[in-house]
């Protein structure tokens, strides 16, 4: 995993490639473009909570194996509580799974964090984030989608930024070191916009695959996150 700073943070800020936008037939050579990166950000969807099917436990634990960075894993899957555990086990570095999917959102979290997985929570554009205020230090990451769910390529919606800067507040109000995580139409003209609202952890999809370069990418969309960061 990437060296943490004293605040748990690596770097301050991360860039996690959404492989759903990679050459799956060619997915250890598409892994070893983004060696830059943090993380490598894996969706993982059943085509019952959102309307698309990727990838299984199998898929994921080989792409494990093969990954040069660590994993972070978002479950987009109903019953999450029965399977996220399994991805931690596999050794995953991050799991996210759906505030909406879940029954106990809570005690998932600690389940996955006992495992040795960082545990995330996930919400959708239109679910409010009033209810994690107060269990902010509960989870290690929340996942603010800025698209709907389900399939990449789409635009970023810019209204989901004032959830994402109260929740920004309310992390540095109560001191939290949570990570704040943006995913849906990130690229280099939309990362400035997140990054001002609060977020340090963005997944970016065609922006890193789509380029020439992914690494210089990477580079690039982690300077301008930088430079626009908001500190609460």
């Amino acid at each position: 995993m990437p060296p943490l700073d004293e605040t748990g943070r690596v770097d301050g800020i991360r860039i996690n490639p959404s492989i759903l936008a990679a050459d799956f037939v060619n997915m250890e050579s598409e892994l070893a473009r983004i060696s830059g990166a943090d993380f490598a950000h894996v969706d993982v969807m059943d085509n019952h909570f959102v309307p698309n099917l990727t990838f299984g436990p199998q898929m994921v634990g080989r792409i494990q194996q093969t990954s040069p960075v660590p994993l972070d894993v978002h479950l987009m899957i109903d019953d999450p509580e029965r399977w996220a555990p399994e991805y931690a086990e596999i050794g995953a570095a991050s799991v996210t799974f759906h505030l909406e999917a879940a029954a106990e959102p809570v005690a998932l979290a600690r389940r996955l964090r006992s495992i040795g997985a960082r545990a995330g929570v996930a919400v959708k554009p239109g679910t409010p984030v009033d209810n994690l205020f107060d269990v902010l230090d509960e989870f290690d990451q929340i996942l603010v989608m800025t698209v709907e769910p389900g399939f990449g390529g789409q635009s970023f919606m810019p209204e989901t930024m004032p959830k994402l800067r109260s929740l920004a507040e309310h992390a540095k109000r109560r001191g939290s070191a949570v990570w704040l995580q943006v995913d849906g139409g990130i690229g280099e003209s939309t990362i400035a916009e997140a990054a001002e609202a609060g977020a340090d952890t963005f997944v970016a999809g065609s922006a890193v695959f789509g380029s020439d370069d992914p690494d210089t990418a990477i580079v690039n969309l982690r300077n301008i996150a930088t430079r626009h960061r908001h500190t609460y």
